[in-house]
């Protein structure tokens, strides 16, 4: 499920009073800040422990009623709303560790967590093998976040080989907790098939070898 763009005062209603636990986003497209955030919520919309929750992107400044409504004073704003649509709290600013803490603790009672028990380390072997080959870095593969991620998804694309990435900078545990799990302490890191391959060095070293296309289809 991805993030919905919310256009109308009645979808609006419509999808804050339904069933499911809602994550808006209060947003303006000229604020940078706001893209951050909704990278993130992007991300977690994938996730299959964050199935139970929909995540709604609302421009503050279309949409003026709603954002009167909830006292939007600037944004970006997230409020989470229980099902039925009872505010129940709200981050304003950029705090990604906050937003990914309450989400979880949201999703908590919807029985979507990955793995027995939705461990950490049940959560980063699901992760690690959502894709044949998995990028975890700082960003997405449309906007990296750092050199090193830039560089390394200009070489994967060149090979044309089909991959997904995470965005480590959306969750925080999975940030901490990837580097212990794999006994590699840098970003990004390239996993083939649920095994580690390595970081931007060992894939130039790859493709400088001539082996980086068989390393990646293996």
């Amino acid at each position: 499920m991805a993030v919905t763009n919310v256009t109308s005062v009645d979808q609006y209603n419509k999808l804050i009073s339904s069933s499911s636990v809602s994550v808006v986003l209060f947003s303006a497209e000229w604020a940078e800040q706001c893209k951050q955030i909704l990278t993130v919520m992007s991300e977690m919309s994938k996730q299959p422990q964050f199935s139970g929750l929909q995540f709604l992107d609302v421009p503050a400044e279309d949409l003026s009623e709603v954002a009167l409504k909830h006292q939007i004073d600037a944004v970006p704003t997230v409020i989470f709303f229980k099902a039925g649509g009872t505010a129940v709290d709200r981050i304003d600013g950029v705090n990604i560790a906050a937003l990914t803490t309450m989400c979880r603790k949201l999703a908590g009672g919807t029985g979507d967590n990955v793995g027995s028990g939705g461990s950490l380390e049940d959560r980063l072997k699901a992760l690690i093998n959502r894709a044949n080959v998995m990028i975890f870095m700082k960003g997405d593969r449309n906007t990296p976040r750092c050199g090193f991620s830039k560089q390394l998804i200009a070489i994967i694309n060149e090979t044309g080989v089909q991959y997904d990435t995470f965005d480590i900078l959306s969750d925080e545990e999975v940030r901490q907790g990837l580097k212990t799990y794999s006994d590699w302490p840098t970003y990004p890191q390239v996993y083939v098939k649920g095994e580690l391959i390595g970081g931007l060095d060992i894939i130039k070293e790859l493709l400088a070898g001539g082996e980086l296309n068989t390393t990646l289809n293996a």
